[in-house]
């Protein structure tokens, strides 16, 4: 399932009115119950904070180290370049290497793109699916500070 997809000049300009208004954002003020909210609060506000003191034009190992060490102030534990191993019958026949993992509960992929792709959706998803963690964070350093939710479907079969 993703939160909040569609066109992508359109959902820029979306993410781009809640990161002006994430920090005002009180979690009381809405009774929405996000999957793991705090925490993806916590990361978001990292990713923020990021792309608002180093700007665009990076690669992406600059973002992610920059990334790593602010969620490290927030005390979060982060660990990085994390392999999950794809199973088939009994059988390891591929692996995956997820940019972050928070509190091994969130995966955080971080993307320098014009605009996040379905194919980048797509790379989370599975992802997801072969650690059997619920929820990722599709983050984008992009001109814009773009970022997408997804939920693993507990309908799907882990790898």
């Amino acid at each position: 399932m993703t939160v909040g997809c569609g066109e992508p000049r359109r959902f820029a300009e979306t993410n781009a009115s809640v990161a002006e208004n994430y920090n005002s954002m009180g979690t009381t003020a809405h009774h929405v119950r996000l999957l793991h909210g705090k925490l993806s609060h916590e990361i978001l506000g990292a990713f923020f904070s990021v792309h608002t003191t180093l700007g665009h034009g990076f690669l992406k190992a600059a973002y992610q180290h920059a990334l790593v060490a602010e969620l490290r102030t927030r005390r979060l534990a982060v660990a990085t370049n994390v392999p999950f191993r794809i199973r088939e019958k009994g059988g390891i026949v591929g692996e995956y290497r997820a940019d972050l993992v928070v509190a091994r509960t969130v995966i955080v992929g971080c993307k320098v793109a014009e605009f996040l792709t379905a194919v980048h959706e797509a790379q989370l998803l599975n992802y997801l699916k072969a650690s059997r963690l619920e929820l990722g964070l599709l983050i984008n350093f992009g001109p814009r500070a773009t970022f997408r939710r997804l939920i693993r479907s507990s309908k799907e079969t882990p790898l």
